[in-house]
């Protein structure tokens, strides 16, 4: 029998809660050593670290501001000090402010898009450079509102529709040492400013009628990592949510 082969490092940024938890849990499900990014939530990262440790993972705590280009230098000198080959990067870390175009502050447009946009641009690069020829796999996580005019969300809006754009400008530009796709979510998860009535109005219009599940999600970004014939896809997992 063959040994078992060791995959490389996967890091994903804002894994200490929702999306980004469950998909560093999946990916160590998977085999995967996780690097555990974060910013302010050190609890629920090691919390999320734990959780991966308990089913036989390896999990590796990284803390970095990604709005600060300076921090995100920091975070891949870190990467670079780790022993394990970095492999995969998920831009799961986003902020989702509410407001609208004629009250939203410079400040609030300026962080979504400093944290949304800007951010997965500059650590795709630099995933890249640690990647080296030996390639390896982005995956960014978008929206299904970018196709969208959430009038409520501008600057989330935006981002993520720029985010899409920056997909399929990376999977030409890395390729093909480096795959770059995108997961869209649709119904999953709450904001906090969203009544229990009007989550469960929105979820009766979808064709599916049911809201998805963060496992769901986790489960089409190892779609995209192991399927290494894909690159430059938005995969949407909105319950048909983009048909309404």
């Amino acid at each position: 029998m063959e040994p078992k082969k060791e995959l490389p490092l996967a890091v994903v940024t804002g894994a200490a809660v929702r999306l980004g938890r469950s998909i560093a849990l999946e990916l160590a499900r998977h085999g995967y050593p996780v690097g555990v990014h974060y910013h302010n939530s050190e609890h629920a990262a090691r919390e999320t670290a734990e959780e991966i440790r308990s089913i036989g993972g390896t999990a590796i705590l990284m803390s970095a501001d990604l709005t600060d280009p300076q921090q995100i230098k920091a975070l891949f000198g870190q990467i670079r000090s780790v022993s394990k080959r970095l492999g995969v990067w998920v831009n799961s870390a986003a902020v989702m402010l509410s407001g609208d175009l004629a009250t939203m502050t410079v400040a609030d447009w300026d962080g979504t898009l400093a944290l949304n946009l800007r951010a997965p641009w500059l650590c795709a690069r630099e995933a890249a450079a640690c990647m080296g020829p030996q390639g390896g796999v982005i995956i960014n996580i978008t929206d299904v509102g970018a196709r969208k005019t959430w009038t409520g969300y501008p600057a989330y809006t935006i981002s993520k529709s720029a985010l899409e754009t920056l997909t399929r400008l990376l999977a030409r530009q890395l390729a093909p040492a480096v795959r770059v796709n995108a997961v869209a979510p649709g119904l999953i998860l709450p904001s906090e400013n969203l009544t229990a009535e009007e989550w469960a109005r929105l979820v009766k219009r979808l064709p599916l009628q049911s809201a998805g599940t963060p496992e769901a999600v986790a489960q089409a970004v190892i779609t995209l990592i192991q399927n290494d014939y894909i690159t430059g896809e938005i995969l949407l997992v909105d319950g048909g949510y983009a048909l309404i």
